[in-house]
């Protein structure tokens, strides 16, 4: 990338300098041709007046003053004094060119084009005290040209300096290239190493910020993902370790049992079968919480609509968890209003209510209290599910509905939980367009608020 990213750069730099020396050269070309033209025409209009006063300075047409004056014009220009009558004088012509004639080799050699396709006349009124003694007819070339060496000399000193200060900007170029493209690519190959290594399971990779720019934000980007790649990998490890606690525990229990009953030590009674069919339904709880966790992050849960007495639905979950909360020594208050029908899918949202209730309870210790309120707002029902347990530290509630989080561990252990629970309810409120909060003060207590709408606004059944 480094490569490519400098020779774009340089070639932009080129097509800049080329163009500009092209415009460089093109406006330079037409002023120093109009220089050229305005040099013509204003040594022409002085040549009169330097003729006559070179011929009655001397008295006659002095040779070593007409030399001096032909060594001025331009190159091309052509010019025969005549007298009135019509009658030749003599003819100025510039002495180099007329050197430069009798050897055609120089004129290439000095870079200049003798070549002239169209001329100009003019024709020239020399005057004294008396009037005009004399014509100068005069025939130049109809295009400035550079016929003149000095000028030429003059063009090719100005064409050395452009040609130097474009190799001087194309190697200033090549060096801003170069700096440039290793500075924006630099960042780039250092987090390419790094997701390297993340894909090989270096998840503590962490690459520095050292700009603003689309660069720093996509290194930003990484630094962030890479955070929670580590987080759910530490969350992922924490569930295996969880699954297999919760696993075992049943799976233990049961198997004590069964041990029990096979070498006669219990009796294979109604008791002891209701135990080891309180550790199944517990497993089966466990699995079907996964498995509609799972399908609901993959959004292929669908809530099968019916209508739905919340009122009694609630009753219905608060009347299951009872025996055991009471057992508990904790108070349960369960402000039951009228009959509420709302559009939803009774049996998730059961599950909903018993995982809000069933948290609160395993959160709760003796002599705690329950609360469970709801109320109709307009075309809403807000559900309220408050206890007076152990709460959630305040760093631990942005996190508190992802999936296999749990706050407090040292206690989730004992209180049992995978944390699928909250983030398995959370996705059945969203199932339903709802919204589930959470409040709480450490060791005072939790506040879950679940907002539903009494429609949804597009059905669909389960798969």
């Amino acid at each position: 990338m480094r490569k490519r990213l400098f020779l774009s750069f340089l070639a932009i730099i080129l097509l800049t300098l080329l163009l500009s020396i092209l415009s460089v050269n093109f406006v330079f070309q037409k002023h120093f041709s109009d220089y050229l033209a305005r040099s013509t025409e204003v040594t022409l209009e002085q040549l009169p007046e330097r003729l006559s006063s070179s011929f009655f300075s001397h008295g006659c047409w002095n040779s070593d003053s007409l030399y001096n004056i032909a060594h001025s014009l331009p190159f091309g220009t052509h010019i025969v004094i005549k007298e009135p009558s019509g009658k030749t004088i003599l003819t100025l012509i510039n002495p180099m060119e007329s050197m430069l004639k009798n050897d055609p080799g120089l004129w290439m050699d000095m870079g200049l084009n003798y070549t002239i396709e169209e001329w100009k006349n003019k024709t020239l009124m020399i005057s004294g005290p008396n009037g005009v003694f004399a014509v100068a007819e005069v025939r130049y070339p109809a295009r400035a040209r550079v016929l003149n060496p000095a000028d030429q000399s003059f063009i090719s000193a100005i064409y050395q300096s452009l040609f130097l200060a474009g190799a001087l900007a194309l190697i200033i170029g090549i060096i801003l290239s170069y700096w440039i493209s290793r500075r924006l690519t630099s960042p780039l190959q250092g987090l390419t190493k790094a997701v390297q290594r993340v894909g090989e399971g270096s998840l503590d990779e962490q690459v520095p910020v050292t700009t603003k720019d689309e660069v720093g934000q996509l290194a930003t980007a990484f630094n962030g993902m890479a955070e929670n790649l580590k987080k759910q990998e530490r969350l992922r490890k924490q569930f295996t370790a969880d699954i297999a606690h919760e696993l075992r525990t049943p799976l233990t229990s049961i198997r004590s049992y069964i041990e029990a009953f096979q070498d006669g030590v219990l009796p294979a009674d109604k008791e002891n079968l209701a135990i080891i069919n309180e550790e199944i339904e517990r497993l089966t709880r466990l699995s079907s919480d996964l498995k509609d966790l799972n399908v609901a992050e993959m959004g292929a849960l669908r809530p099968y609509l019916t209508q739905v007495n919340l009122s009694a639905l609630i009753d219905k979950t608060v009347n299951m968890l009872s025996p055991l909360i009471q057992e508990k020594g904790i108070s349960l208050t369960w402000h039951k209003p009228e009959s509420i029908l709302i559009e939803g899918d009774e049996y998730l949202l059961t599950r909903l209510f018993y995982n809000l209730l069933h948290n609160a309870y395993k959160f709760t210790e003796s002599p705690g209290k329950i609360e469970v309120q709801m109320e109709l707002r307009h075309q809403e029902v807000l559900i309220t599910i408050s206890d007076s347990g152990i709460g959630i530290p305040e760093e631990d509630l942005p996190f508190i509905f992802e999936r296999f989080y749990r706050s407090e561990k040292s206690r989730s252990r004992e209180t049992g939980g995978t944390g699928i629970g909250l983030a398995l309810a959370q996705q059945i409120a969203l199932l339903h367009q709802g919204t589930l909060t959470v409040e709480s003060c450490p060791d005072k207590g939790s506040r879950f608020m679940l907002l539903l709408p009494l429609t949804i606004g597009e059905k669909s059944t389960s798969v």
